[in-house]
């Protein structure tokens, strides 16, 4: 698969080397089921017509620049992420969208003219809802009429799930809740966020939303290794680790990714203080603190070995730090 990033400065060089195509339209970001069936559908269209399946999409989200930054978007995944998936899902081109003013200023009759007849896109699918153009004016029922009939457009019905739509907005929405088992249902996977481990704690990467603050079964990947775990996310978007993790996940710079499997809602302080023990007899460090649920912990930032090698030591640690962590 292609990626091309177009711009004003590029576009007519790109209109130039374009061929025909049938082309997905959306922002697609956490690229969901509903998404998937607008790419599919398309799929299925240039495979009958024998044309290459394009998907355009845009960078930075709309919503930021029509409200000059005002508005913060929690993102789903980065762009590397979705020309993984949009490769799997058999896409020939992904074109990549510079979304600044002069582009949200365009009528809708010129986007037509401009970013789909010019680059070579004889049909357009989409979703129902999906919007173009100045003020958002153009519309599914309006994109053949605004190509001046020449495009042929398919549009995608609402996918729901339990009575509702399946949307980007709703899965954040869920992860905000912590609800993370309710999302392989709207994304036809687990949810999964790049990190990386920097000394401390494991950073999540930008372009990712984690979860709401608790406590949570996750699997930690990193190549070709895996380990389930149990994990904090903390109010400043960290994640902690509750069990003894593999050295290969927590070396500084390392590269993993979470996969969210579960909320746990049992918050026993019995519980609570087994976890801790543990994660203090293995790995942990102490630092700053910070609330988790309503409890004070102690951020992990040195493993106890490279502080001491002594168990009295240890167990000295854990006695004076156990003062900070109300249980």
């Amino acid at each position: 698969m292609e990626t091309i990033y177009l711009n004003p400065d590029n576009l007519t060089h790109w209109q130039q080397k374009a061929k025909p195509s049938i082309m997905a339209l959306g922002f697609f970001d956490g690229i969901h089921i509903g998404h998937r069936e607008v790419i599919q559908t398309a799929f299925r269209k240039a495979k009958e017509e024998n044309l290459l399946l394009t998907v355009m999409s845009f960078f930075p989200h709309p919503k930021t620049v029509l409200s000059n930054g005002k508005t913060k978007v929690d993102y789903l995944m980065p762009l590397p992420d979705k020309e993984k998936l949009f490769s799997e899902l058999g896409v020939d081109i992904f074109y990549i969208v510079e979304f600044d003013w002069e582009f949200a200023s365009l009528s809708p009759e010129k986007f037509a003219a401009k970013y789909l007849l010019d680059l070579g896109v004889v049909h357009a699918v989409a979703g129902f809802d999906y919007t173009y153009g100045l003020r958002g004016e153009g519309n599914m029922e309006r994109l053949k009429r605004d190509s001046g009939g020449i495009l042929k457009v398919t549009k995608v019905n609402k996918v729901e799930c339990q009575g509702e739509k399946i949307s980007s907005t709703s899965i954040r929405e869920k992860l905000l809740k912590g609800n993370v088992e309710d999302l392989p249902a709207l994304l036809g996977r687990s949810y999964e966020v790049g990190c990386e481990w920097d000394g401390s704690a494991l950073k999540v990467k930008p372009y990712y939303t984690l979860p709401g603050q608790g406590k949570y079964t996750a699997t930690l990947t990193s190549g070709c290794h895996s380990q389930e775990i149990e994990v904090f996310v903390t109010s400043e978007n960290e994640m902690i680790p509750l069990l003894n993790v593999s050295e290969r996940f927590i070396k500084s710079g390392t590269a993993v990714s979470v996969t969210w499997h579960q909320r746990l809602t049992e918050d026993s302080r019995n519980s609570i203080r087994e976890g801790i023990g543990y994660t203090l007899r293995n790995t942990v460090l102490f630092g700053m603190d910070d609330k988790i649920n309503g409890f004070t912990v102690s951020r992990i930032f040195q493993t106890c070995k490279d502080r001491t090698s002594t168990p009295n030591k240890i167990d000295f640690l854990k006695y004076r730090h156990l003062n900070y962590w109300k249980i």
